[in-house]
């Protein structure tokens, strides 16, 4: 890993320590490791754009929904940001700057551009975690209102909610799926999202590993990351290092699980013998 990105994850897992982590600056860090050429002057291009849409909007239009109206006629409608089914297909529609110059991205990505540029301007909004459809909300809890910015700010209903729940879960909406998704949950969620993308691509187990280094670098993410990365580090070839990765995880899982633990040291075991 070449210096200038151990500085960046440095950046990454800082600012994820800070008090109020800057969920804008996150995602962009993610970005520098897909785009190298995402420097600190880009970085801070992304900002600067960020903050002039913020100054297109009206001073303090009203409510949540006069809020929500005002960001999806200048986002949705003025700027052209939106979301269609082949935005699953690209890595890019997982990276802020390039969703910022595309205009185009996953609803997640869209969501944040939608937040950060709403937060600018002053509105009460924040980020709802739906399963399987990530949106936007204004408002305290008794008079939220949700938008959904991959849609071009289309404005939800209870009913559109409980719809979207119900197509990805087959499960009623539950009212705690409703609450403020915390900047950290947003990021490690955009970070599964790049995981699964390159799961479907074995060629690009580069872009897995990245992924899995970064959410091990957030203060809370699952632990079973660890073996993630293992696993990975294996498939590229690093058997040495990937059968330490794979002792280390065995014995952690050997306080709770000691078979599991066992089928771990067999596959270190494997990987160590890839170097004879």
């Amino acid at each position: 890993m070449d210096p200038e990105s151990t500085d960046r994850r440095g950046q990454f897992a800082q600012e994820a320590r800070s008090e109020r982590p800057d969920l804008a600056l996150l995602c962009l860090l993610v970005g520098a490791e897909a785009d190298p050429a995402l420097d600190d002057a880009a970085i801070d291009a992304a900002q600067i754009e960020l903050d002039r849409l913020a100054g297109l909007l009206p001073f303090r239009p009203g409510g949540p929904r006069s809020w929500a109206a005002a960001l999806a006629e200048l986002l949705g409608a003025r700027c052209a940001f939106h979301g269609a089914p082949a935005d699953y297909q690209r890595l890019e529609s997982s990276l802020l700057h390039t969703v910022l110059r595309r205009r185009r991205g996953l609803p997640i990505l869209l969501s944040v551009v939608w937040m950060e540029v709403a937060r600018r301007a002053g509105a009460p909004v924040y980020g709802v975690a739906l399963p399987g459809h990530f949106v936007v909300g204004f408002g305290a809890p008794d008079e939220q209102v949700l938008a959904d910015p991959f849609g071009g700010g289309r404005l939800l209903t209870g009913t559109d909610a409980e719809l979207l729940v119900a197509g990805a879960t087959g499960a009623p909406l539950d009212p705690s799926m409703l609450r403020p998704a915390d900047p950290l949950e947003i990021v490690l969620r955009i970070l599964n999202n790049i995981r699964a993308w390159a799961a479907a691509r074995p060629e690009r187990s580069d872009v897995a590993l990245w992924a899995v280094e970064l959410s091990l670098l957030l203060p809370s993410h699952p632990a079973r990351l660890r073996y993630e990365r293992a696993q990975l580090l294996v498939q590229r070839g690093e058997f040495r290092t990937g059968a330490a990765e794979l002792e280390a995880y065995a014995d952690v899982v050997a306080a709770v699980d000691s078979g599991a633990a066992d089928q771990v040291r067999h596959q270190a075991l494997a990987a160590r013998a890839m170097l004879n």
